[in-house]
């Protein structure tokens, strides 16, 4: 496949939050006297005045002091990577052993907690946008499984087209492969690709099973392209006339890709 060119995504990671205190202050209270004379009466021998003097309680006046709360800020390892998936792009976990779980952890990296454990081929991985860059890994911020937290990129793609190769894998081997087991005709499908630039990594992501056909699910992944990740193998086997085995009777190859995929499925 041909990977093109795509804008590299700013991801922002900081907030700023502002909080603004509004104090209410009452009137000020204080002990007041009131004197308030009574009328003076008045004869032609003595004249008496009658004072009366009340006194008022002091009102006490409580108030109450509220400290709000400043933002926390959490210092995450490594630095901000600008490169990964956008806000709402669905991944799978892919490259995972069927017996094997992909980690969702609280931050980036595998010296956090472990929030929730991922199967294999899980697709409803909802990237939230943010990506941490450490010394040999890159990991994504994602919500899976009603959880946010962080896993690591090497594990996750988008999933593109689903296309038939089986064509192209009997041209590839030069013959119908033929096997003792799904398992072990999986991974001659599987290993058919060769490796450039880095080894590639090849996991069992689907158990082997049999009924009519037997299949089997290889994740196949590390092509050098920027744009396609690597290839999910669905394969299918029929016995073999002698019944000891199996032979190949179809490949289905979806692609996993690093960068997202465009409306008709293909890796951008």
């Amino acid at each position: 496949m041909t990977s093109r060119a795509q804008p590299i995504r700013a991801i922002a990671v900081a907030a700023v939050l502002a909080l603004v205190a509004s104090a209410c202050g009452g009137d000020d209270s204080s002990d007041a006297t009131e004197t308030t004379p009574a009328p003076s009466a008045t004869t032609t021998t003595t004249a008496a005045v009658a004072t009366t003097t009340t006194t008022v309680a002091p009102t006490t006046t409580t108030t109450v002091s509220t400290t709000l709360a400043g933002p926390t800020t959490t210092t995450l390892p490594g630095e901000p990577f600008d490169i990964g998936p956008s806000p709402g792009d669905v991944l799978s976990v892919v490259a995972v052993a069927f017996d094997d779980v992909l980690n969702l952890r609280a931050g980036p990296g595998t010296d956090f907690e472990v929030l929730k454990k991922m199967p294999p081929r899980y697709d409803r991985v909802i990237a939230n946008g943010r990506a941490q860059a450490l010394p040999n890994s890159i990991w994504y911020e994602v919500t899976a499984l009603g959880v946010t937290g962080w896993a690591s990129s090497t594990y996750l793609a988008e999933l593109g087209s689903t296309d038939d190769i089986t064509s192209q894998i009997v041209d590839k081997l030069g013959e119908i492969p033929t096997a003792e087991t799904m398992a072990d005709l999986g991974r001659i499908v599987a290993e058919s690709y060769p490796a450039v630039e880095r080894p590639l990594r090849v996991r069992m992501s689907g158990e082997p099973s049999v009924g009519d056909l037997g299949e089997v699910i290889y994740d196949v992944v590390g092509f050098a392209d920027d744009s396609v990740r690597g290839l999910r193998l669905h394969v299918f086997g029929q016995p073999t006339e002698s019944g000891d085995g199996f032979s190949l009777k179809s490949v289905e190859a979806t692609a996993l890709c690093a960068r997202g995929v465009d409306g008709a499925g293909v890796c951008i």
